[in-house]
Order: C-alpha cells, then structure tokens, then sequence
C-alpha cells in the first residue's frame, strides 16, 4: 500500500462543511483522493478547503443546495464531464428538523425534513449511481444513527426512511462491482447531537477525525 492509496481517485463529499463530513473530506484528502466537497455553507467549504490544502491535499468547492433537483443533475453532471466519473461518495447531508413531541410535528417542519432527508437523499442516489459505476472500485458511503429520543420524531422518521432505502440499494447491488456501506458512527460533538443534547459534557465524545479514519479506513481501504 502507498503512501496515498486513493491517488486519482475523485471522492465526492456532500455535506462536507462541518462535523463528520468535513471530517470524512479531510482523510480522503489525506488518503490522496480530489475532494468534491459539497454543502450549503461557504464559509465552512472554504475552511475545509483551507485545512485540506495545508496538509497538502486537494478539493474542488461546490456550494449548493442540494434539494434542488437542477443543481443535483449539474453537479453529477460537471463532475463526469471533467473527470468521466466518481469513485467515492461519502454523504453526510442531514437536515434537522425543531425538535418537538410526536403530536405537535408542524408541517412546514415536517416539509422540510421530507425534502432534504427523503427527497434530496433519493434523488442524489439515482444521480450519483452513473457517476460513480464506471469507477473500477465504486463505493457509497452513508453514516446511520438511531435516535428514539423523545422529541425527535421528525428527524427520527427520516433518518429511518434513509436506511430503508440503503438497505434497499445494498441487497440490490450485492452481486454488483458496487460496495454499500451503512456505518455507525460514535457520539461525537457535532451540532445535531447538541440539537438533542444541550450541556451535555462533549469531552467524552469522540472526535469526528478519528471515527472518519476508523469508519472509512476498513470500508475503503480494506
């Protein structure tokens, strides 16, 4: 194994601004793979574009918002016509909804977590597929939790709906060249789990660097 096992390979990060997918963007870099980092925040891509570049890596910015259908095809799109595929997708893209009791979920909220988590989520599946087939070793990497906290009902929901639809995809492409991974993160100090867990003592979290390099190591490098 070189010193860079993922040279010239094009890993697409989307939700790549902050906690686990920014994250996951920075081993890639590491690893030697051309970052695509993704998400609504500039701010937050150019500080990851930053800190890649620092440590010698290399990534292409694309702010967008991805629960829109045009800027998805667009991406999938740009990224073929300038490197003819994606090898890695690692998504990290969560919207998270107000948390409430299950009776009082409010529409507009409700609205938005099917947009982002559920609809946007499906849409990047059928987009990414194409993308990333033509790829000699092509993964998808998504990252589960599982909240059955009280008042987290609508993000719970969704989040359900996402591995539904993994699991689909990984029965689906059991027999193909195509590697699916649903991985478990450990609780880290991340701003959705502060959502959930205001005050809770985020030094004993773990940190989002060390579990992408222990999530991603064995399913990528392995």
């Amino acid at each position: 194994m070189t010193d860079k096992p993922l040279e010239n390979r094009i890993a697409l990060v989307t939700g790549a601004s902050r906690g686990l997918g920014a994250a996951s963007a920075e081993w890639l870099a590491a690893q030697g793979a051309h970052v695509v980092a993704v998400a609504r925040t500039i701010g937050g891509l150019e500080e990851l574009d930053d800190r890649i570049k620092a440590a010698g890596g290399q990534a292409t910015l694309a702010p967008m918002d991805l629960t829109d259908d045009g800027a998805i095809a667009h991406l999938c799109r740009s990224i073929h016509d300038r490197w003819g595929r994606a090898d890695i997708w690692v998504n990290a893209m969560i919207h998270v909804t107000a948390l409430t009791p299950a009776p009082h979920i409010q529409p507009k909220d409700l609205d938005k977590v099917i947009g982002a988590n559920i609809r946007a989520f499906s849409r990047l599946v059928s987009n990414v597929e194409p993308l990333i087939l033509p790829s000699d070793a092509p993964h998808a990497v998504f990252f589960d939790d599982q909240w059955d906290e009280k008042f987290a009902g609508g993000y719970a929901m969704s989040k359900a709906a996402q591995r539904a639809l993994i699991q689909c995809w990984q029965a689906e492409t059991v027999k193909a060249p195509l590697n699916v991974h649903l991985l478990r993160p450990n609780p880290m100090p991340t701003a959705t789990r502060a959502r959930f867990y205001p005050g809770e003592d985020r030094s004993k979290l773990a940190d989002p660097k060390e579990e992408a390099a222990r999530l991603l190591a064995p399913a990528l490098l392995g």
